[in-house]
Order: structure tokens, then sequence, then C-alpha cells
């Protein structure tokens, strides 16, 4: 053990200590913010209260929009005021916060995305048993062993980085706490915390790529079968959004926890972790609401519902 003295309190990492940028980089942050919050509250506002939506696809979907509407709040508010004010300070306990519900939140979604490849599957390959296979309680169940997965996931490997000794340096090199910057600030042995990192987010995107892969396998020689160009088209376009999601949001997971563990962070990191932390809360109602004649429908019908109540 090094004779230093033990960190009490972690100094995140701005993108530039001039002022004019980090204001704009504040400016450009909770634009984001907003737009991603704006997005997803208005496709968990259609799908509640819009009661021809309240079908599994969207039941997950929702879910979705929660989660990334919470996974970017922990992220977004803490690195605008480290950018507009002198302050870069985080304790400890917030940075174990921070770190337990990213990795929940990123591990949930994960799942979520794998379940709505699984309904599509369902819906599509075998329509007659749909309502059976994906009856409320059985989605119900699934969001709760989803949810429950994700918070022993995150507990292990958040308690795993905070049992180690930080008696170094306390500048993490990210604008948030994530693990792989903390592994570089500890003065413990950290191989056993970077295996199982490592071998932990490999099983998960693996797991959750198969899930993913066989159920589209199927959807497309199932569509590919259909008689009609027209049911083809409407399945498909069904299939795409998710497709485009699932794609954003592995990509970016893979960059982060599938690489080596980098003992001279860069400038790089911090853009990479820009793209896994706020691209694919913000693509999800990006993708999903203009693309999507029901949600559209939606809108105009609870749009005619309140103009007509309001007259």
């Amino acid at each position: 053990m090094l004779n230093s003295t033990m960190v009490t309190e972690f100094l995140l990492t701005r993108f530039s200590d001039v002022w004019e940028r980090r204001a704009l980089h504040t400016m450009l942050f909770l634009l984001t913010y907003l737009a991603t919050l704006m997005g997803n509250l208005l496709i968990v506002t259609v799908t509640t209260l819009d009661h021809s939506l309240h079908t599994p696809m969207y039941f997950f979907l929702r879910n979705l929009s929660v989660l990334d509407m919470c996974y970017i709040s922990v992220i977004i508010p803490k690195a605008c005021v480290i950018f507009l004010l002198d302050s870069r300070v985080i304790s400890i306990a917030g940075c174990a916060a921070q770190v337990f519900f990213v990795i929940f939140l990123v591990y949930t979604e994960l799942l979520f995305l794998s379940i709505m490849a699984h309904d599509r599957y369902v819906a599509i390959c075998q329509p007659l048993q749909y309502p059976m296979i994906m009856n409320y309680q059985v989605c119900v169940q699934m969001t709760l062993v989803a949810v429950l997965s994700g918070v022993v996931y995150s507990g292990f490997h958040t308690g795993n980085t905070f049992q180690l000794s930080f008696c170094q340096s306390n500048m993490v090199h990210q604008f948030c706490c994530d693990i792989s910057p903390l592994l570089n600030l500890s003065c413990s042995d950290t191989l056993s915390n970077e295996i199982s990192v490592f071998i932990s987010a490999v099983v998960t995107l693996v797991g959750s790529f198969a899930i993913i892969t066989r159920s589209y396998v199927h959807i497309f020689s199932t569509v590919l079968k259909f008689p009609m160009r027209r049911e083809q088209g409407k399945a498909f376009s069904t299939c795409v959004p998710h497709i485009l999601v699932v794609t954003a949001f592995v990509s970016s997971i893979a960059a982060i926890y599938m690489k080596p563990t980098s003992h001279s962070p860069t400038i790089h990191d911090m853009i990479t972790s820009v793209f896994y932390s706020i691209v694919p809360p913000l693509l999800n109602p990006m993708i999903y609401s203009p693309r999507n004649k029901q949600i559209k429908e939606a809108v105009r019908r609870i749009t005619r519902r309140k103009l007509c109540s309001g007259k």
C-alpha cells in the first residue's frame, strides 16, 4: 500500500478549461438533454394515454423510454455543472451512486432490447399464440426479472470497484464516474476487477446479441414468405427502428467495456463516452416516433381529444 493520503472525493474532467468552450459544451449538453427528455416523455405519454397502444410492444417501448430518461438524467446534469461552474468535485458516495445507476440502466436497457426482439419474433412468427405467450402477466414478469437482475449486476460491479483503495490521484479522466477511469486511480491490484468487467460485458453482450440475432433471423425468413409486399413492408417497419436502436446501443457499450483499460486516457475516450452516454437515449424517440405510424396517429387522437375537451 502506498504511503499516501486516502482519496475522499474525486475531480471530474472537462473537455476544455476555456470559459467560452465550457459554455458551448454546457449549451450543447443541455439542449441534447431537453430534447431527449421531451422525446421520450412524448412516447411515455402517448403509449400510456392511448388504449390502442396498450400492447406488449409499446409496453416495453414505454419502459425503454423511462430508462433512457433516467439514464441521461444520471449523467448530463452533473456534467453541465462541472462544465459551467468552477467546482469539478464529486464525493465518493456520489461517484458510487453514479456508477451504480449507469451500470444498472445500461444493463436493464440491454435486456429490454432483447425482450423487444423476442416480442417481435413471437408477434410475426407465431401470431396465433402471441396473445397467450406475451400476455400482460408475462410482460410484467419479464420487466421485474430485468430490473432485479440489473440491481444485482450493478451492485456487484459497484461494490467490487469501491472496495478498492484510492490513494493516488483523485482526477477522474471523464466527465462522469465510470469503472474504467476509476480502476486507473486505485492503488490496489485491479486485475480481477478488469477481468470480471470484461467477462461480464462479453457474456451480457454476446447473450443479448444471440437472442436478438436469432429473433431477427426467424423474423426475416418468415416475412420473406409473406405473399403480399404490403404485409412485408408493415412487418419490416416495426423491426427496422428496433434494429437501429440495438446497433447504436450495443456498439457504444462494446466500445467502452470491451476494450482494454487505458492507463493513459485521451480525449478520444471522452468523446467515445459522449456517444455511449448521450446518443442512444436521444436516438430512441428520434427513430421510433417519426417512423411509427401508430404513434403519430395516437398523437393526433390525443391532440383532438384535448382540443375538443377544451372547447
